[in-house]
């Protein structure tokens, strides 16, 4: 059994047991728990009924943050002849083909997201055991294999804040809002933005109750559990 400190004791008492929370008071509570020296990162954790073990049933989409994550984001984008150009214009921070695959190679992963034109991919599907452990590879279903006309687009919504969320193994959504430094209304503002995507993405194959559960929790703060028809609400379901 895990020991916690004073801090943890005190602000888990915020926390009633059996309770559940509107978005907003839970919001306002994980912001009020965030009592660390460092700026504690606000994370929604979704329990969903479906069966991860299921293709028809897997779940996975992107969600545009539009208060931002709170940090800087590396952009770096695997192209080459004129999508190069129109990525490097678009303010990408690292572009290149076999240059950038190499380095990678050697273990350089100083990046936050990759993108990559179709072209690119029969050579960057190749970093699968670099890329893919770390959650940077390249995908379509991400919305990170994208044409090099929407290569500015999609770099600008990377800038913003863009997070991928997708069902793990346990059957559950874990992804990052923003930070407990941020407004409670930016922070309602990622948070309904997430749960339009998540609804957006549910699977054809899916049955019975999306969604069973949402946590809004901190870094080192307790866990709050969402009342899910408020939550469910801000996706307009």
């Amino acid at each position: 059994m895990v020991d916690h400190g004073k801090r943890y004791i005190e602000i888990k008492k915020l926390a009633e047991p059996g309770k559940v929370y509107t978005p907003a008071e839970a919001v306002g509570l994980a912001k009020k728990a965030a009592t660390c020296k460092f700026d504690e990162t606000v994370e929604l954790h979704l329990r969903m009924g479906l069966d991860p073990r299921n293709s028809a049933q897997v779940v996975r989409g992107v969600a545009l943050m539009p208060a931002g994550l709170g940090k800087k984001v590396r952009v770096l984008v695997f192209a080459q002849a004129d999508a190069e150009r129109i990525a490097r214009e678009a303010g990408a921070d690292f572009v290149g083909a076999d240059d950038l695959i190499a380095k990678i190679n050697e273990g350089w992963t100083e990046f936050d997201i990759a993108i990559a034109t179709p072209d690119m991919m029969g050579k960057v599907g190749k970093l699968g055991k670099a890329l893919g452990r770390k959650g940077l590879m390249p995908n379509p279903k991400a919305g990170t294999v994208v044409a090099a006309g929407d290569l500015p687009q999609t770099i600008k919504e990377a800038r913003m804040g863009r997070v991928e969320f997708k069902l793990d193994r346990t059957a559950i959504i874990h992804v990052t809002l923003g930070k407990a430094s941020f407004e409670e209304n930016a922070l309602m503002e990622n948070l309904t933005s997430l749960m339009e995507a998540v609804v957006r993405a549910k699977p054809a194959g899916a049955k019975g109750q999306y969604i069973k559960s949402a946590c809004l929790t901190t870094t080192m703060g307790p866990g709050f559990m969402l009342d899910l028809r408020p939550t469910m609400a801000l996706a307009g379901a």
